[in-house]
């Protein structure tokens, strides 16, 4: 009988399953299927798709599912254990998964003996009986089963001869592996050492019948898997970017790269996972959620340098500050700039946008650094600014951008009409009632004047709202001089407030961020003012400048 590589290790990924146990993570049945066809791509051995029995949607997955040819991939169908005072054949949940077509089920049963007398309310062996029938009839209809053993450290520290006992039962039945699972994600990594070390020593459970399955309650699930892994454990369960009930599970996308480059495993291998920050960024959009700057290895802080110092060394050695090659799960290098920043950090920056820092002296790229550490002091934030940093850059190079537009004035106003009418109240009072349609009855209007070239340019615009307005009239304005405005959008608009400065409330100083693009590029620029119209003309002023700069119109 051939040997189990022990370099080998099974990737079991529960995001359509788990992972849509927690809030704010929600799938259609178009957007499950389509995860299905990204992991498989990315190379997951096991995919869970879903509780079949729970809801027609998981239902309606599984007879779609098995109508596509993976390449890589298991589909697995998750349900529990019979119900007690059941018969198993004629238990629907059992007798559904054993009609649907997939080689794999996953059950999940009870093995903390608090569950079982305490929530199922039976005996003991009860329970164990409902564990053997439910493995065995799924055995005996070809299923290759693995068992959940729910609970499973909880109950092995309340009573470690019980939890054996479940997992002995489901093994003896027929299950393929037995899965621990720390479903209250309570764990701390030497417990999980601790208690497999001793179902290996001292109850002498097969190893290769072992999986583990974490939660993140204690922020330990990722190195509560890893010291599964040590021991030896090579079957891992968890979700891409750790999406799951209240607090997540085990995250896939720090457990495998971890496994592939820390501990010299094989996962999905070192060319697959070149497609991982793509894979999870993937994973936030079809479900609607924005990706997580500083997720270790996809995020998109996690090889982002902005210490001066930090950056500096970089340049000279990548692994001073990089603990792998970002290239190498798809994810690159930042240079950020701020107030801690050096001359490291500007020329760096200037190299990642396509800047020639040639074309700044060394007088001129010092008074760059100081006037950027200025403007960071009154509220300026370049980290996620890079079109308005490259406007700077422009602006402080020998080669002297072209001037496409000079502002003289602008006035934005607002005004809102109401219907009022008058009615007698109880005693006679006069009561004013205004009847509004709040998107019909306010509007905004933006006048601006312009020098562009030898031409004074005087519009008016209208607008949904004040920046609308402005931005509006600046286009009227400046479209017949610069067509190639008319593809460039605005994507999204910022507003922060700025505290700790000497005024505060509506006073303070506010930070507008504005990220626009074209048919080839997306760009964000900032705005700082204690008037939040004149933050916003800044930040539009240096997009629609980012623009022509970049047509060099």
């Amino acid at each position: 009988m051939k040997k189990p590589d022990k370099k080998k290790v099974e990737i079991y990924d529960t995001t359509l399953r788990d992972g849509t146990q927690g809030e704010g993570f929600s799938l259609s049945l178009d957007d499950k299927l389509m995860i299905a066809d990204i992991l498989d791509g990315l190379g997951i051995q096991f995919i869970e798709g879903g509780y079949p029995v729970s809801n027609p949607k998981d239902e309606k997955f599984f007879e779609l599912i098995s109508k596509k040819k993976l390449l890589n991939s298991k589909i697995v169908a998750f349900g529990s254990t019979r119900r007690k005072n059941t018969n198993v054949k004629s238990d629907p949940n059992i007798t559904t998964l054993a009609g649907l077509n997939v080689d794999y089920v996953a059950i999940v049963g009870k093995s903390w003996d608090l569950h079982v007398t305490d929530v199922l309310k039976i005996s003991q062996n009860e329970n164990l009986d409902i564990i053997a029938d439910s493995v065995k009839f799924l055995n005996d209809n070809d299923k290759k089963v693995f068992f959940d053993a729910e609970h499973f450290f909880d109950g092995f520290k309340n009573n470690e001869l019980y939890a054996v006992k479940t997992l002995r039962t489901a093994l003896s039945a027929g299950a393929v592996k037995v899965i621990l699972c720390d479903t209250n994600g309570g764990c701390l990594p030497h417990e999980i050492t601790g208690i497999i070390n001793k179902l290996l020593a001292y109850y002498n459970v097969d190893i290769s019948k072992i999986g583990i399955h974490t939660h993140n309650d204690s922020d330990c699930a990722v190195a509560n898997t890893l010291a599964a892994v040590i021991l030896g454990v090579r079957h891992i369960q968890g979700t891409i970017n750790g999406y799951g009930e209240r607090c997540g599970n085990a995250n896939l996308c720090s457990i495998i790269p971890d496994l592939e480059f820390k501990l010299d495993l094989h996962a999905i291998g070192k060319a697959k996972l070149k497609n991982l920050v793509r894979v999870s960024h993937l994973i936030d959009e079809i479900s609607n959620n924005n990706p997580i700057k500083n997720r270790p290895f996809v995020g998109e802080s996690a090889f982002a340098h902005k210490a001066g110092i930090h950056a500096n060394a970089v340049l000279k050695n990548p692994s001073s500050y990089e603990h792998i090659n970002p290239g190498f799960i798809g994810n690159s290098r930042r240079f950020l700039i701020s107030d801690l920043s050096g001359k490291s950090n500007i020329e760096a920056k200037a190299r990642e946008l396509g800047f020639d820092i040639s074309t700044i002296t060394e007088t001129k790229e010092v008074e760059l650094l100081n006037k950027i550490k200025e403007m960071e002091k009154y509220g300026f934030n370049f980290e996620s600014a890079d079109g308005s940093f490259k406007i700077l850059l422009d602006n402080y190079s020998a080669k002297k951008a072209k001037s496409y537009f000079n502002l003289i004035a602008f006035r934005v106003s607002i005004e809102k009409n109401c219907d009022v009418s008058y009615k007698n109240s109880i005693g006679g009072a006069v009561v004013e009632e205004a009847k509004q349609d709040n998107n019909k009855n306010i509007f905004s209007e933006a006048v601006v004047m312009l020098k562009i070239g030898g031409s004074i340019e005087h519009t008016v615009a209208l607008g949904d709202g004040p920046v609308n307005a402005l931005d509006n009239a600046l286009r009227k304005a400046l479209l017949k001089f610069y067509p190639v405005l008319e593809d460039m959008k605005l994507a999204d608009f910022k507003v922060r407030v700025i505290s700790g400065g000497a005024k505060s409330g509506t006073a303070s100083f506010v930070r507008v961020l504005i990220e626009s693009y074209d048919k080839t590029d997306k760009w964000t620029t900032v705005g700082v003012s204690e008037n939040i119209i004149e933050a916003s003309y800044q930040a539009l002023a240096d997009s629609i400048n980012y623009k022509l700069r970049k047509e060099k119109t």
